[in-house]
């Protein structure tokens, strides 16, 4: 008896046992499924997500640059009134330019030049100081060797001399500026005169249709406003431009009125000798 239950016994727990398995392996299979199910569902719902963030999302901006962006409302704005205004930047730049290299090659160091002459008078006499202002590049040296040519005639003479040649070299430093100022002023004219013709055919527009429509003068005005914004910054770059080429003959001015008295006073310091 006892062995018939240990028999039935060992039955019933491998019987168990296997029962347990089954279920333990169905679950783990059920478990697996869910968490596939679980997955896929994730997945469908991240896809979906970056589909209507795909669709929603604006589409990217074409590159360029501000440079393509003004080259392309340039090319708007017509050729009729933009070509006037960009020939106008074109000059005035060119004289900008023009006027800049010439004021930095007629720049001189005048305290080296005022201790030159000093240095040379005093062993050579005259004819040496006015070597050295033959030697020297720029404005100020031409006013000293035009002064110290008269120096043999006094020193008043040599003042009124350096004065005079003063005003004839400024003369020079200031060339072409009344041309730059010209074009600061004729850009933006050039603009506001296209706003104002296109406006004109803007409201011709009306007539002949005889209905205010936005779509019928939209372009025009667009248009003759894109003339005024173009003029306004050819004067805007010119003016920065003008005003550092004043800023520098000014400079260069009152550098020519102080190094002129420094002269008179070596001149008087080797007549007295």
């Amino acid at each position: 008896m006892k062995k018939v239950f240990a028999i039935l016994s060992i039955l019933a727990i491998i019987s168990f046992g296997s029962t347990v398995n089954v279920s333990a392996q169905e679950v783990a299979s059920q478990t697996d499924q869910a968490a596939v199910n679980n997955d896929t569902a994730s997945a469908m719902v991240t896809d979906t997500a970056q589909a209507v963030e795909e669709v929603q999302a604006p589409a990217p901006a074409e590159g360029g640059g501000m440079h393509k962006a003004l080259k392309q409302k340039f090319i708007e704005g017509g050729p009729a009134w933009m070509a006037p205004i960009a020939l106008c930047l074109i000059i005035g730049l060119a004289l900008c330019i023009e006027r800049i290299i010439y004021l930095s090659l007629s720049s001189t160091d005048t305290k080296k030049l005022l201790a030159d002459i000093d240095e040379a008078w005093s062993k050579g006499g005259v004819e040496a100081a006015k070597e050295v202002c033959r030697n020297t590049r720029g404005p100020v040296a031409s006013i000293f060797y035009q002064g110290l040519s008269r120096f043999d005639e006094g020193v008043e003479v040599v003042e009124k001399t350096v004065a005079s040649y003063g005003g004839v070299q400024l003369g020079l430093l200031e060339t072409n500026l009344t041309w730059i100022s010209l074009f600061i002023a004729l850009s933006p004219s050039l603009g506001f005169l296209g706003t104002v013709v296109g406006m004109v055919e803007a409201f011709d527009r009306i007539q002949q249709v005889g209905d205010i429509s936005a779509t019928i003068v939209a372009s025009g005005i667009k248009v003759a406003l894109l003339t005024t914004v173009f003029g306004l910054i050819v004067a805007m770059i010119l003016q920065v431009f003008y005003n550092y080429i004043l800023t520098l003959v000014e400079g260069m001015t009152n550098d020519m009125e102080d190094s002129s008295i420094s002269l008179l006073d070596i001149i008087v310091k080797h007549t007295r000798k």
